[in-house]
């Protein structure tokens, strides 16, 4: 049944254009599952209702949502506010942020030393500023490899450590990334997914869109056979 209706969406000209062409969606803060960050996610909104001084630092595992949260709430304030986005890698000697402006700033555990003290002039100067600091990595606070008053600024922020999801909403996650997409999938794929694959959504998400592709270019639908083959070829599905 599943075969069928896949094959009449593949003979649609029109409905193969649309699955080949559908760009992946940028990370927004409407599109991230929230689960149990239902408080982070409202305290990152109001991140572009106001121009005044907050500072908040988010941590966790590798996979859990910081990265996707940060360009979510850079985007969200852009054209509302002054926002500068950046990884800890990229930030050098010099930050100058405006008045009233966003500073985002990923993986601080990769601050460089020149990086460290330009971060902590710009905590000093955030209140005067109105500045709005927004930062993350991937442990607390007093566990981060940075300089000691650096790493005590960042301790006194509002910190949220990301909660993970539960295998129901990761289901519900995969599932409505697949009708995003347009795949007509077989129902026992997210679970055996969820079986077998490794734990963070990122990861089991990019394995739907290299299922789609697949079945795409060889023209037979998303089914648990096809994504098998694909574990067995091509895809690293072992749990972490």
């Amino acid at each position: 049944m599943l075969e069928n209706a896949f094959e009449n969406a593949m003979n649609t000209p029109q409905q193969q254009m649309l699955l080949d062409l559908k760009p992946e969606q940028p990370p927004t803060l409407e599109n991230f599952v929230v689960g149990a960050n239902a408080e982070l996610v409202a305290r990152l909104r109001g991140l572009r209702e106001t121009s005044s001084y907050e500072a908040i630092y988010v941590w966790g595992a590798p996979g859990g949502g910081k990265s996707h949260l940060l360009a979510a709430a850079a985007e969200a304030a852009r054209g509302r506010r002054p926002t500068t986005f950046l990884r800890g890698a990229e930030v050098g000697a010099e930050l100058t942020p405006t008045s009233g402006s966003l500073l985002v700033i990923d993986d601080v555990q990769g601050l460089g030393a020149e990086a460290q003290i330009a971060l902590f002039r710009a905590f000093n100067a955030a209140r005067f500023l109105g500045l709005a600091l927004l930062l993350a990595g991937n442990e607390p606070p007093l566990r981060l490899d940075l300089r000691e008053d650096l790493r005590t600024r960042i301790g006194q922020t509002l910190i949220y450590e990301i909660q993970s999801l539960s295998d129901d909403e990761k289901a519900a996650a995969l599932r409505r990334h697949a009708i995003e997409r347009g795949m007509l999938m077989d129902p026992g794929v997210v679970h055996y997914l969820l079986r077998h694959g490794r734990r963070d959504l990122p990861s089991l998400m990019a394995v739907l869109n290299h299922l789609d592709r697949a079945s795409l270019e060889q023209k037979r639908p998303p089914t648990l056979p096809l994504l098998r083959e694909l574990m067995q070829t091509s895809l690293d599905l072992d749990k972490e």
